[in-house]
């Protein structure tokens, strides 16, 4: 997708209506690059965007409701891109299953929509623990389960064409506790794995995606510690935390664009349309 990456003067960047700090970094970062900032919180947006080039930040629900109208190219990972990795990279069993399914474990599970957030991810003490109501809850709606472990610090990268454009730490045990990727004390070995993972399964992700991996540590094996992958996001619903700006910006703007510049090698991991009930 020669040039999406970048921006275009007359082409137009399109938020929610809900205005977060990574919302507010990078209408100003496209704003900069003379793009045309609208929000769905503004009367006539979606009407005035139109007949332009439209990139989207935001939602999967007001993104499914607005991508046709404004032909949107949506790009996204496979729900199951973290149960199909080799154990070398996730360091942890993975499963990709449904709600009904996941509500008969009988043990300590990570459980997590694979891209949506329907349900908090989180460790549930069984399946019975799951969500059985609420928006985009049923029994057929996937799940990731994996075992528990403990992640010492985890980091966000902004992926564009299998190489990292920008990075943060987002967490240190758990707890929120972002920070650039640029100058960390951990910077070369989140490079290093992150390098050897996307030259082994680059085929398997968009060219625009975000990556989170993390520093596994084990207790049974006297505190050994192995990086991981953590998760893989659309860029387009994805928070910057510490990232820089202008690399998590052509990322975004590669992952959610104009449906008629995707490219090839792209196009069978465009989000499909929503399913019509009824």
């Amino acid at each position: 997708m020669g040039g999406v990456g970048v921006g275009r003067r007359g082409s137009v960047f399109l938020t929610s209506g809900q205005r977060t700090s990574t919302t507010v970094l990078l209408a100003e970062a496209a704003a900069g690059r003379g793009m045309a900032v609208r929000s769905l919180a503004d009367a006539g947006a979606l009407t005035a965007s139109a007949e332009a080039a439209v990139h989207w930040y935001g939602g999967p629900l007001a993104a499914d409701r607005i991508a046709d109208t404004l032909a949107l190219g949506l790009l996204e990972p496979p729900d199951d891109w973290l149960a199909k990795l080799p154990q070398e990279f996730t360091g942890r069993h993975v499963e990709l299953t449904t709600l009904a399914e996941a509500w008969q474990t009988r043990h300590p599970v990570f459980a997590k929509p694979p891209s949506d957030k329907s349900f908090p991810a989180a460790v549930y003490a069984d399946g019975s623990r799951l969500p059985r109501t609420g928006e985009g809850v049923a029994p057929d709606t996937a799940v990731l389960l994996s075992d528990v472990v403990t992640f010492a610090v985890e980091y966000r990268l902004f992926v564009l064409d299998g190489r990292v454009a920008a990075g943060s730490r987002y967490a240190v045990y758990g707890r929120l506790d972002p920070a650039p990727l640029d100058g960390d004390v951990r910077e070369p070995e989140v490079r290093r794995f992150a390098d050897r993972l996307l030259a082994e399964e680059r085929h398997s992700l968009p060219s625009a995606v975000t990556v989170d991996i993390g520093l596994v540590q084990d207790p049974d094996r006297g505190g050994r510690e192995r990086w991981a992958a953590v998760e893989a996001n659309m860029p387009w619903f994805s928070h910057s935390y510490a990232a820089r700006v202008e690399g998590v910006l052509d990322v975004v703007l590669r992952a959610a664009g104009p449906r008629g510049r995707v490219a090839p090698g792209d196009e069978r991991f465009l989000r499909a349309a929503p399913r019509v009930f009824g």
